[in-house]
């Protein structure tokens, strides 16, 4: 399974993105491989539109979950008919390899 967790950087030591649709980058975690990579997110900078543009560029990479501090309102009815979940981190600190972490002891 494809996880994608908003970063502001491109290394597992940045942090969570608070913002899904601008955020810096998209880390993509694959849970089988227990590989990462980090994806530039060419969409943030876009004048309106951004969430629902973002979550069309994830859901390219075949993510079946997005990790974000937080979501535009019109982004849950989008993710819930593409069967994306979305996960809440309201933690501005934690980094990408700590979230991975995390994600890793789920069961």
């Amino acid at each position: 399974m494809k996880i994608a967790i908003t970063s502001t950087g491109d290394t597992l030591n940045s942090t969570i993105d608070s913002r899904f649709g601008r955020c810096a980058f998209f880390a993509i975690y694959d849970t089988e491989t227990k590989s990462t990579e980090f994806i530039f997110n060419p969409i943030k900078d876009t004048q309106e539109g951004a969430g629902p543009a973002a979550v069309q560029f994830v859901a390219a990479h075949k993510v079946s979950k997005i990790v974000s501090g937080e979501f535009g309102m019109k982004i849950k009815s989008l993710l819930d008919s593409l069967k994306i979940n979305m996960i809440i981190l309201k933690d501005p600190k934690k980094k990408i390899k700590d979230i991975i972490e995390i994600l890793n002891n789920e069961k």
